[in-house]
């Protein structure tokens, strides 16, 4: 086993997460974890808070962020982790990848208001720390607020997913142009979570395939949402596609999240951590 409690996927309140940047450091610090990053959905703003805030709890860390990405029909979500910060490329990429959130919030507000969910868009813009960057996330708060469901994975069974009321697909960045922006900003780009994608295995094997063609060089292997049988599905694709192995909670909020900072199993000690390949980039 690789024993560094590395937690490199986590939320703020800069996307759609619960707490600050601030609290996040101290509660990966209180937890445990040698090695953090915050990556904030398609967007770097809480980056130089959570570096200062790092230092402060004497918290190696590594910048981050979690770019949405359309492949195969699907919305996958790609993790690029030791970048500049200051890299035009990564930020042009980003602020047009955000560009398009709100009309499509706007189009998911008029879906739940057709089923008698008045004021949606309102509602879901008080949780949205970033306007920028609402989302489905920010919806089902406010759908819970509302008493309309009682929990966020009843909003996601009832509403905001394909076939349901509010639903609105988005074109995000291509997969290419996302690897692109985090090489090209001298960062590592890491598959997220690929277990939660439902695709078939040759549409598995074309995104690992066509990742791996543009550039990415590692996969989260332990996360919140894989089970333990994916930790070895997802251990022998990084092997067979000479992929480095990264770990994270995927954390969003005390109240919503079932895998805390600092929590998950040890990443298998037959992989190659992502963090080896990021020595030199941490802060």
């Amino acid at each position: 086993m690789s024993t560094l409690n590395a937690d490199l996927h986590c939320h703020s309140v800069i996307s759609d997460g619960t707490l600050t940047p601030e609290v996040l450091a101290e509660r990966a610090k209180r937890q445990g974890v040698e090695l953090w990053a915050l990556t904030d959905h398609d967007e770097i703003g809480g980056q130089a808070r959570a570096m200062v805030a790092a230092r402060q709890q004497q918290l190696p860390y590594l910048t981050g962020t979690e770019i949405s990405v359309s492949f195969a029909g699907k919305t996958v979500h790609i993790v690029g982790l030791g970048f500049d910060v200051d890299s035009e490329v990564l930020r042009g990429g980003l602020a047009q990848t955000r560009s398009g959130r709100d009309q499509r919030a706007q189009e998911m507000a008029d879906q739940l208001a057709r089923v008698g969910i008045r004021d949606a868009y309102e509602g879901a813009l008080k949780y949205a720390g970033n306007p920028d960057l609402i989302s489905r996330t920010h919806f089902a708060r406010f759908l819970v607020e509302a008493g309309v469901c009682h929990d966020t994975p009843e909003v996601f069974r009832r509403y905001l997913i394909e076939g349901k009321p509010g639903f609105v697909p988005h074109r995000w960045a291509s997969l290419k142009d996302a690897v692109r922006w985090i090489v090209e900003s001298q960062g590592v780009a890491v598959i997220a979570h690929p277990g939660r994608y439902g695709f078939t295995d040759n549409e598995e094997f074309a995104l690992f395939s066509v990742f791996k063609a543009h550039g990415g060089q590692a996969v989260e292997v332990v996360t919140g949402s894989h089970s333990p049988a994916e930790y070895v599905t997802y251990a022998s694709l990084a092997i067979e596609f000479g992929l480095a192995a990264s770990r994270g909670s995927d954390f969003h909020s005390p109240q919503e999240s079932h895998t805390d900072l600092g929590a998950l199993p040890w990443l298998p000690g037959h992989l190659t951590p992502v963090w080896d390949l990021l020595a030199h980039r941490v802060h």
